[in-house]
């Protein structure tokens, strides 16, 4: 990555549902690039109000939310995020809990109002590179596939709202995807104990079956080694989601094995060349 100039760094924007997804999924790739010197912002559309809170967490009469947030800052800070939008929207839950049906709830809110606010983020932050969720939002969370769709609709308008003569950002939109080999390992280990990968999680909703059947194109790999310490610095901080705990035993060897310090995106615009090979730095040629 080069910068043009240290009063014009590059920018990347990332767009994401819930406190933990900045940095459980695609931390190393934004603590990176912040410390390579580009601008990174976030958008975080809900607090998170359906993740499970031990009690321990909220002794001092603290919210769910109000806990996730406080998280959410120790977080950026961490991975070196320059400014965090956050757009108020409730956690919708996973897929066919009564939260769903919340009027505030993300996912059921209209697409267009969703595109339309973070539009509006883009025409502010004016972004090179655009980062958000696949298409099944990793694990088919229906926040995560809101986000995508959302986002993937706000890119094209602002494309089409650029102006011709001077446009200005937006030069890729890039999908966050999971190596199949972890969920097929995460199979693996719910079948050792006894359990149905169909039905994994804390609550029994996670398909890993279905999940680890999505087949998506890795265009771009982000070796993020040189601030692992700065993203397990950022999960450390979501505390209430389990975030600084380690496998331990015969799991955490497996785990060290499989676990690469590497971020997988797919190119949603613009359209893929056939053949490409890999590209290794989200910002080239921006």
């Amino acid at each position: 990555m080069t910068t043009t100039s240290t009063t014009n760094p590059p920018r990347i924007l990332a767009v994401l549902a819930h406190p933990d997804d900045e940095a459980f999924g695609m931390g190393g790739t934004l603590a990176l690039y912040a410390q390579k010197g580009a601008r990174v912002d976030l958008v975080c559309a809900t607090l998170g109000e359906e993740g499970d809170v031990r009690p321990e967490f909220l002794e001092n009469g603290q919210t769910v939310p109000e806990v996730r947030k406080a998280e959410l800052l120790c977080s950026t800070r961490a991975l070196g995020i320059n400014r965090l939008f956050l757009l108020g929207y409730r956690d919708s839950g996973m897929a066919g809990s009564p939260s769903n049906q919340h009027p505030d709830a993300l996912a059921a809110r209209p697409l267009e109002e969703i595109a339309g606010r973070i539009e509006a983020i883009l025409a502010e932050v004016k972004p090179d590179v655009v980062l958000t969720f696949d298409p099944v939002g990793g694990y088919k969370h229906p926040d995560h596939i809101r986000i995508h769709e959302a986002t993937v609709l706000a890119f094209l308008n602002a494309r089409k709202a650029l102006d011709p003569a001077n446009p200005q950002g937006l030069t890729r939109l890039l999908f966050h995807t999971m190596p199949k080999h972890i969920f097929k390992l995460g199979i693996f280990f719910t079948r050792l104990q006894g359990q149905d990968p169909r039905k994994a999680g804390a609550n029994g909703d996670i398909d890993l079956v279905d999940i680890a059947s999505q087949d998506f194109p890795t265009h771009y790999v982000v070796n993020y080694k040189q601030v692992e310490a700065q993203k397990n610095s950022a999960a450390a901080c979501h505390a209430s989601q389990g975030g600084g705990l380690q496998p331990k035993g015969a799991l955490s060897v497996l785990y060290k094995a499989f676990a690469r310090p590497e971020d997988r995106f797919m190119q949603g615009w613009p359209a893929v060349e056939k053949n490409q090979k890999i590209k290794h730095d989200i910002l080239e040629s921006r």
